[in-house]
């Protein structure tokens, strides 16, 4: 064995480490992620409004007496919808629902995520220097990167400061999910890359799928809790009374109009490094296999990933089709993608067959 070889071993093994330690720290993340929505209080605000709009069918008259006269006005109503279809809702706290020992907790678990994002990171790079190329050549390297390039969205929204905190508990549980994969099931041993990957076009395609993957992830998270907060919006609206739980974890959340704001935001924005991300694969193709198109499975699904989402779009902006009906098609936009990562890879021959499993 020589040094190189055996240099190249011990930066595997460190790398490996290095995500179990990941895993570890995100895992204690998880559970102050917990802690925080268990200790926060309901909002004050989000109450009042809920007591309001149930009651307000069966609230009195206003009675008012003006120069001698009685007149009698309606009970002001607590808006809830407005012409466009939007509801006059304020954002609620967030997970700590204002609460300060909640927010004790918040607080903690982001620096917990930090640290995690830190030491995976470090086992990426490490990754990297054991193979001696961008570590993207199976799914192993693939999920292990996109997990800590999904936390390094996170933490940049944050840092930018958007309230988006409540992000942090179903982040960190996919994260898990999707690191106990790679460690499982998807672990492949360092090893260098089949002939047709030898390309700079490796940094730039793969890459940019890393990025798009990551952002549609939390794109699909908040319509997904859009989803959620507006059937609690309707029930509210129509004297409906929502149960205990769903009470005290939807309405510390955004209003489903920010919700669905962040959502369109957040899968406009990243669209067109998608189509790039696309456009750049069928050069890389054109490259290696001499053809820039031949509807390989992945292409195929990379493609209907794309029409999903343009799709999307262009619901989000028709009429009758915003709201709840664009946020399905979104959600099935982002289904199409993780079946072209793990069921094209995993379950269909073709070119692009690197999974190593």
């Amino acid at each position: 064995m020589t040094l190189a070889t055996a240099t190249n071993e011990h930066l595997a093994n460190v790398s490996n480490t290095l995500i179990y330690s990941a895993m570890a720290v995100y895992t204690l993340a998880f559970f102050a992620y917990i802690a925080e929505w268990i200790f926060g209080s309901r909002s004050k605000v989000s109450r009042t409004a809920a007591a309001l709009t149930a009651e307000k069918a069966k609230a009195p008259a206003v009675t008012v007496k003006s120069a001698g006269a009685t007149a009698v006005m309606e009970r002001p109503q607590v808006v809830t919808r407005s012409a466009t279809g939007a509801r006059d809702v304020p954002d609620g706290p967030g997970a700590h629902g204002g609460d300060a020992q909640g927010d004790l907790y918040g607080r903690i678990a982001v620096s917990l995520t930090v640290v995690a994002w830190a030491v995976a990171t470090a086992g990426v790079v490490a990754r990297a220097l054991s193979v001696q190329r961008a570590p993207w050549g199976n799914m192993y390297e693939f999920s292990v990167t996109f997990s800590t390039v999904a936390v390094t969205v996170y933490l940049a929204f944050l840092l930018a400061k958007k309230n988006i905190r409540w992000l942090g508990l179903p982040l960190v549980a996919t994260v898990l999910l999707d690191l106990g994969l790679a460690v499982t099931v998807l672990y492949t041993a360092s090893d260098q890359l089949v002939p047709a990957l030898h390309s700079y076009w490796l940094y730039i395609h793969v890459s940019t799928a890393i990025l798009c993957g990551a952002i549609f992830y939390v794109g699909a998270v908040g319509t997904l809790m859009y989803l959620f907060k507006d059937s609690y919006e309707n029930k509210l609206a129509t004297g409906g009374r929502p149960g205990r739980f769903a009470t005290s974890v939807l309405e510390r959340l955004p209003s489903a109009a920010s919700l669905d704001k962040f959502s369109y935001r957040v899968n406009a924005a990243v669209f067109p490094l998608w189509t790039f991300t696309i456009i750049a694969g069928a050069i890389w193709a054109g490259d290696a296999w001499g053809r820039y198109w031949g509807w390989d499975p992945k292409e195929t699904w990379a493609f209907i990933t794309w029409v999903g989402y343009a799709c999307y779009l262009h619901a989000r902006a028709t009429a009758g089709w915003k709201g709840r009906k664009a946020a399905y098609i979104a959600l099935i936009a982002f289904a199409c993608f993780l079946f072209n990562y793990y069921g094209v890879n995993i379950f269909v021959s073709g070119k692009h067959s690197y999974a190593g499993v």
